[in-house]
C-alpha cells in the first residue's frame, strides 16, 4: 500500500529523532514509587505532551485528578466510521537499585551491543515513544491516520495505577474505544513478536509472628524464648513444600487446565535453559523449582506461584544480641483462571496461620488491593490485524502467549467498553532487565514494533467499529 509504504519510509529515515525522543524521556527520573519526585513525573508529562503534539495529536493535555501524578493525553479523531484505538503507555519508572552493577550512567540512553540502556528505557518510555512515532509517520507523510487515536500515557503505573480507575469513570470521553492497544509486556525472545493473551493477577498478604511484649536478651533467653523470626522462617517455608505442585491447599479447586491447542503451541515456543537461566541470573547447581515435565512457560502463564517479596525482623545494622518478638514479611501470589482473589486471600490466610509454631500469635492481613487474572481468546478480525502486522515487520510468525505478571487495568478497561479486544503488544524481552540494573531496549525490535504499528493502523483501517471483534 502507498500510504502505509510512505509512512515507513518516515520512521527509517527519522528513525535518530525518535531515539532522541527516548533519550529526553530516560533523562528525567520520573520514579514514583518513593514519594519523592513528583516534580520529575511533571516533567516527564509535560515532554510527553510536547511529543504528542510534535506527532500531530490534537486536543493534548495533562490530566490529573485529586492527589494523582498527571496524565498525558491527546487524540486524532479524523476518521469517521473508521475504528477507534485507545494506546496506553506509561511514563512513571522504578527506581535505580544496585546503583553499582550499572554499567553506564541509568538516566543516560547509552547504545551498547544492539540495545539502548537506560532506566525505564524498555518499562515503558518506548512504548510511548514507539506509538507516537506510528503516529507521526502516518500524519507527516499522508496528512491523516486511517483509524481514529486515543493515546493516554500514565503517571503512576509503577504504583499499582493506583487512581487509573477514576480515571476511567472521570474522562469516560478519553476511552472510549473500539480496539485497546498496549505496549508493556514481552516477546518471549528477541526477534519473536508477540501478542499476551493472558495475564496473572495478584493476591499479597502481610505476615506478622509475634512471639513476646518486647525484646530479651539472648544471653538470658537464648534457647528458651521462641525466637519470632525463627517462627516466621518455619511459617514461610510451608510456601516452598517441594511435595506440593501448588504453594497453597486449595489453590488448585478451580485450576483451568490446558486445551490440546494450548499445550501444542507451549510445546513449539522455543526455550533454551542454559540462556534462560543466563537471562534469569540463576546460580550454577540451583535448578528450576518448577514440577518436573512443566515447561517453564506453563508454570509462570498458567500456574499460581507465591513468592516472599520483604521480610523484616531487625536492623543488619543495628543487630543486637536479642531475642526478637516480632517479624513480619510480606508475601505475593499470583494467581491464574479461575482462581477467585478474595477465595485465594482466604486459602493463604488460612494456611500460613494454622498450627502455628511454639505456639506463636501469626497474623496475616492484606496488603494492597487484589487484582483478578485476565484472559481473552485472540482470534478475531482485530488479532488478526496485528499479528498479521507483527508477522510483517519482524519477519517471524507472530504467536499469542501468557504473562506471569499483572497489569490491573486491562480486564476493568476491556469490560468497561464492552469486551473490546485488547491488544498487548511486546515491548521488552528476557534480557531487558525491567526493574533492575542495566535495563535496556533491543534497539532492532523497537523499530520493527513501530512498524508493525505503522502496519497495523493501515490493517484496521480497512474495518469499522463492529468488526473489530
Amino acid at each position: 500500500m502507498p500510504q502505509t509504504k510512505r509512512a515507513l519510509e518516515w520512521l527509517e529515515q527519522n528513525h535518530e529523532t525518535l531515539v532522541d525522543w527516548l533519550r529526553q524521556s530516560v533523562a528525567i527520573p520520573s520514579i514514583s514509587t518513593d514519594g519523592q519526585h513528583g516534580k520529575e513525573i511533571s516533567q516527564t508529562a509535560a515532554l510527553v505532551c510536547d511529543f504528542m503534539r510534535q506527532a500531530g495529536l490534537n486536543n493534548v493535555r495533562e490530566i490529573s485528578f485529586g492527589e494523582s501524578y498527571p496524565y498525558s493525553y491527546g487524540e486524532w479523531l479524523g476518521a469517521p466510521g473508521k475504528p477507534t484505538l485507545f494506546l496506553y503507555s506509561h511514563h512513571d519508572v522504578q527506581p535505580v537499585n544496585y546503583a553499582n552493577q550499572w554499567l553506564s550512567d541509568p538516566w543516560t540512553l547509552t547504545r551498547r551491543d544492539g540495545r539502548l540502556f537506560g532506566r525505564g528505557s524498555a518499562d515503558d518510555k518506548a512504548a510511548f515513544v514507539a506509538q507516537l512515532g506510528a503516529i507521526a509517520a502516518w500524519l507527516k507523510t499522508n496528512g491523516s491516520l486511517p483509524v481514529n487515536v486515543k493515546v493516554l500515557c500514565e503517571g503512576e503505573e509503577e504504583v499499582g495505577s493506583r487512581n487509573l480507575q477514576g480515571f476511567f469513570k472521570n474522562h469516560r470521553e478519553c476511552i472510549e474505544a473500539d480496539v485497546v492497544v498496549v505496549c508493556d509486556t514481552e516477546n518471549i525472545e528477541v526477534g519473536l513478536p508477540c501478542i499476551t493473551s493472558a495475564l496473572r493477577g495478584i493476591v499479597a498478604a502481610q505476615v506478622k509472628v509475634t512471639t513476646a511484649h518486647f525484646p530479651v536478651h539472648s544471653g538470658m533467653a537464648g534457647g528458651a524464648l521462641a525466637d519470632a523470626a525463627i517462627v516466621l522462617s518455619q511459617v514461610l517455608a510451608r510456601l516452598g513444600n517441594p511435595k506440593e505442585e501448588v504453594p497453597v491447599p486449595g489453590f488448585e479447586k478451580n485450576l483451568k487446565k490446558l486445551t490440546t491447542e494450548e499445550e501444542a503451541l507451549y510445546a513449539e515456543l522455543p526455550f533454551n535453559e542454559a540462556k534462560a537461566r543466563e537471562d534469569l541470573g540463576i546460580l550454577p547447581g540451583v535448578p528450576f523449582a518448577t514440577p518436573q515435565g512443566r515447561t517453564m512457560y506453563e508454570q509462570t502463564w498458567r500456574h499460581p506461584s507465591a513468592t516472599v517479596i520483604a521480610i523484616e525482623a531487625s536492623s543488619i545494622k543495628g543487630a543486637s544480641n536479642q531475642v526478637l518478638p516480632t517479624a513480619e514479611a510480606i508475601v505475593s501470589c499470583r494467581i491464574v483462571p479461575n482462581m477467585d482473589p478474595e477465595e485465594s486471600f482466604n486459602q493463604l490466610k488460612d494456611f500460613l496461620e494454622k498450627d502455628p509454631p511454639f505456639g506463636a500469635k501469626v497474623e496475616v492481613i492484606p496488603h494492597g488491593p487484589p487484582v483478578a487474572w485476565w484472559a481473552t481468546d485472540p482470534r478475531g478480525p482485530a488479532f488478526t490485524a496485528a499479528m498479521d502486522s507483527l508477522t510483517e515487520a519482524f519477519g517471524k510468525k507472530a504467536v499469542p502467549i501468557g504473562c506471569g505478571g499483572t497489569i490491573g487495568f486491562v480486564g476493568p478497561l476491556v469490560e468497561i467498553l464492552g469486551g473490546a479486544p485488547a491488544l498487548l503488544l511486546g515491548i521488552e524481552d528476557p534480557q531487558s532487565n525491567a526493574h533492575a540494573p542495566n535495563e535496556s531496549l533491543h534497539e532492532g525490535d523497537w523499530k520493527k514494533l513501530m512498524g508493525a504499528i505503522v502496519r497495523m493502523f493501515g490493517k484496521m483501517g480497512h474495518l469499522t467499529p463492529e468488526t473489530t471483534r
